[in-house]
């Protein structure tokens, strides 16, 4: 079971919303994880972007791999905690 961490796209049409989930690389996008990691929402002038940096870790300690994307975001979340 190889699993990843990867946005999963919620909310509507004009007004998306990710979640940043731990899923099955043979899972669909949207479709079924394993856990939630935190959310992102790119609309907001600040990026506002929650995610809990000690499940993170704890998954790729597993061996998890991180999409580009996440890989950023992760990056940003940690110089912001800093």
């Amino acid at each position: 079971m190889a699993v990843v961490i990867r946005l999963r796209k919620e909310g509507s049409h004009d007004n998306k919303v990710f979640r940043v989930v731990a899923a099955e690389k043979s899972a669909r996008r949207d479709g079924r994880f394993l856990e939630i990691l935190g959310t992102y929402d790119p609309n907001r002038q600040t990026d506002d972007l929650n995610l809990n940096l000690d499940k993170v870790d704890v998954w790729l300690g597993k061996g998890a791999k991180a999409s580009d994307t996440v890989s950023q975001l992760i990056k940003r979340a940690r110089k912001s905690a800093s």
